[in-house]
């Protein structure tokens, strides 16, 4: 069996709080049995969910060209500065 999270690099913890509905916190947790059963070291929800999202965000093509539109205009653009009222 393949997941699409590889086995979690070694990491300082980091607490995240997030609402979700029941049906997603039912698929976190399974996805959460699974890996452990894959790679046999049980892992939080909130360790793995940073992990997902970096997955989910690197494997969408449509956000990689959006990014890199955004980057040219954030270096074409002047710097601005902060004005005091």
């Amino acid at each position: 069996m393949t997941l699409k999270l590889d086995k979690l690099p070694d990491r300082e913890a980091v607490k995240i709080t997030f609402t979700a509905s029941a049906e997603l916190k039912t698929a976190l947790n399974d996805y959460a049995e699974i890996y452990r059963r894959r790679y046999g070291q049980k892992e939080n929800v909130a360790d793995l969910i940073p992990f997902m999202l970096e997955a989910f965000i690197n494997a969408d093509p449509g956000f990689k060209r959006a990014r890199k539109e955004l980057e040219n205009v954030r270096a074409s653009s002047p710097p601005t500065k902060a004005t005091e009222v």
